[in-house]
């Protein structure tokens, strides 16, 4: 078979919507060669439950089946429900259309309506795999596009760039004016103040046109740190059953975050200050030398005054990395702009969680703008979250983020049926209530679900499909409502 289909296709999964079977096997047998995995459904009802339950890149759809075999309006149908499914969940599914009918006026709607190509029955082998090479291949460039898109937009909307604190605003300023230059920058601060988020803007706001890869040394193992950070060709060890891209390779023209830097292992720190200062390496197994010279954004909340006279963290190497320090400030320190996060935090994780949008009052803005917030905005984005998933009301109020705070103390007050007097029943009984009063809560959405039930998404889907429960969100998923 073509070898450069099928590197394309290995990842790729198609969803073939046939009556058929004859035909469903037929293409099962050509595109499994192909490296392609394939899922099949014999009407377009089947296929878009198929497409909540499993994920889909390309779907090969058949216009016309038993209930109307020439006017294509089932296949026409589906189309409509695809699109709706890509907007509503972010997605790039693309779909070929077949017909064994040569009806012009009927391939015109299907592209229309979103097919990005179509084929006639019986078809051509090798057009076949060609169509769905070069629509795969499309579809992952678009995916791409959102996902840059996504980040930018994600950008323009953070409130902390129109902060309103003297300090912030300072920060602010400083980053702008990185941010058009080349150099390298150290962002420092205390742990879940946003370094990650100031790395990415200062990558966004930048003449590079490469990726932005992001790579958290404290994760990577000792024994691992070439391989991870400059590639390994295949067979260079064992295990090593195909080669693999190092970060600096990736990031070659753009920018490589280098996240808790100071965690970074002593032995493997000579290595990293090698390439940074003459931009070559070589991948672990291979002789040829490379060359890549990214742009470095670090971040870390440690003193490395300390930790260089504590011989941990090479003197030369921070020097290297800092060309630029920027100080992200903590939360306490910007407390005029945490009123504002906060309703920030609680529109973002209403919209995830299908939640109507919480005000807070004065005295709630007032009370959380007294807190210290040692876990800085990590920890007033998930009490906004706890806020928006645990209780009920519109208007939030200083007793309600106190009683989310602390979920014991809380736990009575936000149950408003905790007191009463439940009747003997089994323990399967009690459990099928439980999952029903938790979907009713949460309006048939099964994540916030498991949050209030203390549940794994694995274990509630488990027990949904024990005593065949089928959540209002997944339901919408499938098409069903």
């Amino acid at each position: 078979m073509a070898s450069a289909t099928q590197t394309t296709a290995m990842t790729a999964t198609i969803l073939i919507i046939d009556d058929k079977p004859d035909v469903r096997l037929s293409a099962r047998f050509l595109l499994s060669n192909y490296g392609y995995q394939i899922e099949e459904a014999d009407s377009p009802a089947i296929g878009l439950a198929r497409l909540a339950q499993k994920s889909v890149d390309l779907v090969l759809l058949d216009m016309n089946f038993a209930l109307d075999t020439t006017s294509g309006a089932e296949g026409l149908y589906f189309l409509d429900k695809l699109a709706a499914f890509n907007e509503s969940n972010g997605t790039c599914i693309a779909a070929i259309a077949m017909t064994a009918w040569a009806n012009t006026e009927l391939i015109v709607q299907a592209l229309h309506k979103g097919a990005s190509d179509f084929i006639e029955k019986p078809w051509d082998n090798k057009r076949l795999v060609q169509i769905i090479d070069n629509t795969t291949k499309v579809s992952k460039l678009k995916r791409s596009n959102l996902a840059l898109e996504q980040q930018l937009q994600d950008a323009q909307d953070e409130v902390w760039l129109n902060s309103q604190s003297p300090v912030m605003q300072a920060f602010l300023s400083q980053l702008e004016r990185v941010a058009k230059t080349q150099a390298n920058v150290l962002l420092i601060g205390e742990n879940g103040t946003g370094k990650s988020s100031f790395a990415q803007y200062l990558h966004q706001q930048s003449s590079s046109h490469g990726a932005f890869v992001s790579v958290n040394m404290a994760a990577i193992t000792e024994t691992l740190f070439e391989s991870e950070m400059f590639g390994h060709v295949k067979g260079a060890f064992t295990g090593a059953d195909k080669a693999r891209i190092g970060r600096f390779e990736l990031a070659r023209e753009g920018t490589l975050f280098l996240d808790e830097v100071a965690a970074t292992p002593i032995s493997q720190q000579a290595k990293l200050l090698r390439v940074l200062e003459s931009g070559e390496f070589e991948k672990v197994g291979s002789s040829h030398t490379m060359t890549a010279k990214p742009r470095i954004v670090s971040a870390s909340n440690e003193a490395f005054e300390t930790l260089i006279k504590q011989g941990v963290f090479r003197q030369d190497l921070f020097f290297r990395l800092n060309t630029v320090t920027l100080k992200v400030p903590a939360l306490r320190e910007r407390r005029e702009d945490i009123p504002m996060l906060a309703k920030q935090f609680l529109a973002k994780h209403g919209q995830t969680h299908g939640v109507p949008k919480k005000q807070l009052s004065s005295d709630a803005e007032r009370y959380l703008s007294a807190q210290n917030f040692a876990g800085n905005l990590r920890e007033l984005s998930q009490l906004m979250e706890r806020l928006v998933i645990l209780t009920s009301d519109i208007h939030v109020t200083p007793d309600m983020i106190a009683q989310v705070q602390n979920p014991n103390s809380a736990a009575a007050p936000l149950c408003k049926s905790a007191h009463a007097e439940l009747p003997l029943m089994t323990i399967d009984e009690a459990e099928q209530q439980l999952l029903k009063l938790a979907l009713t809560n949460t309006n048939g959405n099964t994540e916030n679900a498991a949050t209030i039930l203390g549940l794994s998404k694995s274990a509630i889907y488990r027990r949904l499909e024990k005593y065949q429960i089928v959540a209002k969100d997944f339901q919408q998923k499938a098409g069903i409502l």
